[in-house]
């Protein structure tokens, strides 16, 4: 790993939040490459398939493969293996051998390419329609693939939810839906026999993570299914990542018991046995598809990653005794894994380490690093290493964060002085934040600011009781701890109480909303195509989120006057913080609409507010471009609102952005 040196002599006094700093918004940009959905190939099943994202090629994804000692482009431009059902998508190609079939997002069609011949051009399988895939596995006995397929009305106008099928793609690009009835599909699993298939469903208001059945069908010989049975899950069980064992037992992980611990469905197929239990997850909640995070070395020996206290593990487990054994290796986040032979590979990072893919192997236990999301990092004494956090928040609960204090060798603040916090409200709401280095909380932390980061009650990592404190109290439970933290932070003299500042994209963006509506904690805040009307949520969301407000706030008809209380929109004329806004206009699952209400309402009543339209973006940014112009744009309007001198000349260039409302 290269590493860039610091370039300064020695420390000059400066105030926080005005830092110089080498990392700039271009190097945030161009410096993260995602990386995702990792699968094993080739003859033997030890090359490894992942994808990167292009942020200079407005967010493509391309998929490479790691063969011996070298890498290569399975995908060039202009293919983009990427799915939109669920609009989240995940699981987007599968790998059969030297052959691989992907979802290419322009088209939604799937195609299939053979790697063997590096000219080969990628040949499309299904044909056109209004139809999407995701989630592949092989049926390698009847020359098919099986997925899962969303089909979207052809006239978009007519505003009809898509129908969701267990779906079969032939040879001849014909379909054949093998279940259906459900709202929701996923996870469909071939047996290694071929002669069952087990799949996950779930129906509305119920989101996965709330509540998801596992089915267990026999293949016939038509290649239709039989009967279908019902394994596990329920309305208040969630089951997950059913995988089947090389000896053709059934896994998968539910939590039961409060707790995603990992269970299997016995060998006579009529009980279902815990395999370790404990208080930590084997799961993480269903965004996406094709999570992985357990895999199998033999019919006896798991290889599994959990989060205990929300950092991760990494494990072999023996299903026979339950035995959990720790696999050495340097990573508190481990995001996937696949297990291949004599080896694991894994997504990780951790609080100096930024995500990558790396390869250990079994016998010793050696990292090799394959790819990384960040090749060049700062130089490690720039680097901001966050403490693990644990305070009181209201009604006796407590909350959980990671605190970045400021970090930059080379400035000093003046003495006395406390730098302003910026407290980040993740998205999902379901989900949670992790310690990985992250080029855009250091970003912050060089230039003077404390970066709060924090898992508030409804996150996931922490058990099901921990999520469901969010049950009918978002916008609530969110805000009070992120209150709470910044409070925390006051207190213990680590944060300047004048100058706090929330932000949050998403879900985070309506805790960041109702924190300066309802509250006076913060001073400042920022969305990111941010919730501020949950009625109109409603209204405009997508199939897969519709109902998520049943579970959130309340179901209809008794979440009305809980909407409008909680919506900021509805309550501007308590709204008195500046805000800045940044918004995909191409945003499915948070409208434009959303942030522009929110904007036109601050501009009228005097509210010092900026706003950042960006066309061509979905919701979460991918084109570096235009991460670079929502940083630069962030951190004009900080420091023009904090009174701050930009001392690196960032904001005092042309203005990234306009601010209405503001005194000369």
């Amino acid at each position: 790993m290269s590493t860039s040196a610091s370039t300064f002599d020695s420390p000059a006094i400066t105030a926080f939040g005005a830092w110089p700093s080498t990392i700039g918004a271009a190097q945030v940009a161009a410096g993260a490459t995602p990386l995702s959905q990792l699968m094993l190939g080739g003859a033997d099943g030890g090359d490894i398939f992942w994808l990167a994202g292009r942020a200079s090629e407005a967010g493509r994804n391309t998929l490479l493969r790691r063969r011996g000692g070298g890498v290569t482009e399975q995908t060039p431009a202009p293919l983009n293996v990427r799915s939109r059902v669920h609009e989240y998508g995940g699981a987007a190609y599968v790998v059969d051998g030297d052959t691989i079939y992907f979802s290419h997002f322009a088209d939604n069609r799937v195609y299939r390419k053979d790697c063997q011949d590096g000219e080969a051009a990628a040949v499309a399988l299904t044909l056109p329609g209004s139809q999407r895939h995701v989630d592949f596995r092989l049926d390698r006995q009847r020359q098919r693939l099986i997925g899962v397929r969303e089909l979207h009305d052809a006239d978009p106008a007519s505003h009809a939810q898509p129908a969701n099928t267990v779906c079969a793609i032939n040879a001849d690009g014909s379909e054949t839906v093998l279940a259906e009835g459900s709202d929701f599909y996923a996870a469909p699993r071939l047996s290694p026999d071929g002669r069952s298939l087990a799949w996950l469903s779930w129906d509305h208001p119920r989101m996965p993570w709330q509540g998801t059945e596992l089915w267990l069908a026999e293949v016939q010989a038509d290649g239709s299914l039989g009967t279908a049975r019902r394994i596990a899950g329920g309305p208040e069980e969630s089951v997950c990542q059913p995988e089947w064992s090389p000896d053709g037992l059934l896994y998968f992980v539910s939590d039961r018991s409060g707790w995603w611990n990992l269970y299997r469905l016995c060998a006579d197929r009529q009980r279902v046995e815990g395999i370790c239990p404990m208080e930590a997850e084997f799961a993480t909640p269903h965004w996406a598809f094709g999570a992985s995070m357990y895999g199998f070395r033999s019919a006896q020996e798991i290889v599994c990653t959990y989060i205990e206290q929300g950092v991760s593990r990494l494990a072999r487990l023996l299903p026979a005794s339950g035995k959990l054994e720790a696999i050495a290796n340097p990573y508190e986040e481990i995001r996937e894994l696949r297990v291949g032979p004599g080896f694991i590979a894994l997504l990780g990072g951790g609080p100096t380490i930024a995500l990558e893919l790396a390869r250990i192997e079994f016998n010793c236990e050696e990292v090799e690093v394959l790819a990384q999301s960040i090749a060049e990092l700062p130089a490690a004494d720039l680097l901001s290493v966050p403490d693990s956090i644990r305070y009181p928040s209201a009604n006796g609960r407590e909350a959980y964060a990671f605190f970045y204090p400021p970090r930059n060798p080379a400035v000093q603040a003046p003495a006395g002085s406390k730098p302003p916090v910026i407290v980040i409200s993740h998205g999902g709401p379901t989900g949670m934040t992790v310690n990985t280095l992250k080029l855009a909380t250091q970003f912050w932390t060089s230039r003077g600011f404390g970066v709060l980061d924090v898992n508030y009650g409804g996150s996931s990592g922490f058990g099901r009781a921990y999520r469901d404190a969010l049950k009918g109290q978002w916008g609530i439970v969110d805000v009070e701890d992120c209150i709470a933290g910044a409070r925390a932070l006051v207190e213990r003299g680590l944060a300047d109480g004048e100058r706090l500042i929330i932000r949050g994209g998403s879900a985070g963006g309506l805790t960041t909303l109702c924190a300066l509506t309802f509250h006076d904690v913060f001073k400042l805040g920022a969305s990111y195509y941010g919730v501020s009307d949950l009625k109109g949520l409603d209204l405009d969301s997508h199939k897969f989120e519709s109902h998520y407000n049943a579970y959130l706030i309340a179901p209809q008809p008794q979440a009305e006057a809980l909407y409008r209380a909680r919506s900021p929109i509805h309550h501007t004329d308590k709204l008195a913080r500046p805000m800045i806004f940044f918004q995909g206009l191409d945003d499915k699952v948070v409208p434009p609409p959303q942030s522009e209400a929110m904007v036109d309402a601050l501009k009228a009543r005097g509210v010092p507010v900026a706003y950042l339209p960006l066309e061509g973006e979905g919701h979460g940014f991918r084109k570096a471009e235009n991460i670079v112009r929502t940083l630069e744009a962030e951190l004009y309007f900080y420091q023009r609102m904090f009174g701050l001198h930009a001392a690196d000349g960032v904001a005092t260039s042309a203005a990234p952005v306009q601010i209405h409302n503001l005194a000369p």
